[in-house]
């Protein structure tokens, strides 16, 4: 088939990107930069700031004999302002959607996140029909749940369209959660601390596997399919007590124990005043930590994958342990 990939250099759209050129089909990737290592691929690049005003317009001809688009691209992180999440996130969306409809693209796998869906309370072994939080800590998981409505508000007789949430991605090239877990474990200062009993239990996304269910949705996607119209977590089949696993981590890569506790009142606290602090004083770079992360760190977001395996036939391609083991050579080789 022919796809167009948006974020196609990122993290999860380049392995997406791969994983089609592996098996044969035609890729053409849309982003921001230029990036010669998808030229290497054979893959056809365009340069578009999905939130620009007429992105659309510059999609339309991209799109154009697509059999399907995955749309992968976004502002991720944890701090930035509301407007530049909105810009990226809600806006791009909307143009990759209009630039759909005219192209006449039938197919649309959106990227969205599981904090789309975090209200503060504990998500254990959660399955589809956990809704839309209505109340949001930050800009992030706020533009992600605006831009699932978008998608499901766009789907209909030409076009079908399917989410999927995977929690968080990680592996060799991962640009967010691991380096960031081994900066923060080598401080001397604002060392990461264990947050809450660190006791609960998440769902990690290997990389392979999470542009492998993409696929896998993509391939059983049309018009009336049993995933068109809904959103799916995605995971490894085995959760983690989340705390554990970093210490494991930590100790791999011959980094200090992690030993320092705060409660998760502590923890938002710190978080709230970290924020004025980074707002009111125009400081870069983001906050030792935030109200968000606090949650985040201390409460339960595990995912049942029974959906994914029963709608679209996703196969965990990359067991936990197997996935693990290539993180921590991963780093261990960036030194």
């Amino acid at each position: 088939m022919r796809a167009v990939v948006t974020g196609g250099a990122g993290f999860l759209g380049g392995a997406i990107v791969q994983q089609l050129i592996a098996r044969g089909d035609r890729v053409h990737s849309v982003s921001r930069g230029q990036h010669a290592h998808l030229a290497e691929l054979g893959v056809a690049s365009s340069q578009i700031d999905l939130g620009d005003p007429g992105a659309a317009s510059l999609l339309e001809p991209v799109f154009a004999g697509a059999d399907v688009v995955f749309h992968c691209a976004a502002k991720a992180g944890v701090w930035g302002t509301r407007e530049s999440y909105t810009r990226a996130n809600v806006d791009g969306t909307q143009a990759v959607i209009d630039a759909c409809r005219r192209a006449g693209v039938t197919r649309l796998v959106h990227t969205s996140s599981p904090s789309a869906c975090f209200d503060g309370s504990d998500h254990r072994n959660a399955s589809n029909d956990v809704p839309l939080a209505t109340h949001f800590l930050a800009p992030y998981p706020e533009s992600k749940a605006r831009a699932e409505r978008i998608v499901l508000a766009a789907r209909g007789p030409d076009l079908a369209a399917t989410i999927l949430r995977p929690h968080l991605l990680f592996g060799p090239g991962d640009p967010h959660i691991l380096p960031r877990l081994v900066a923060r474990a080598r401080r001397r200062f604002f060392r990461l601390p264990i947050v809450g009993d660190g006791e609960n239990e998440v769902s990690l996304t290997f990389i392979d596997n999470g542009a492998a269910a993409h696929i896998a949705a993509a391939d059983a996607l049309q018009v009336g399919s049993t995933n068109d119209g809904r959103a799916y977590f995605l995971g490894q089949k085995e959760h983690v007590r989340l705390w554990p696993w970093i210490a494991n981590l930590v100790a791999e890569l011959g980094l200090p124990e992690l030993k320092r506790h705060v409660s998760l009142r502590t923890a938002t606290r710190v978080g709230a005043v970290c924020e004025s602090l980074w707002k009111w004083m125009s400081l870069s770079g983001e906050p030792p930590m935030t109200r968000f992360v606090a949650q985040q760190l201390a409460t339960d977001h595990s995912y049942d994958l029974t959906p994914a395996e029963q709608d679209f036939g996703y196969v965990e391609q990359v067991t936990l342990d197997e996935a693990t083991r290539r993180s921590i050579e991963w780093l261990r080789n960036l030194g």
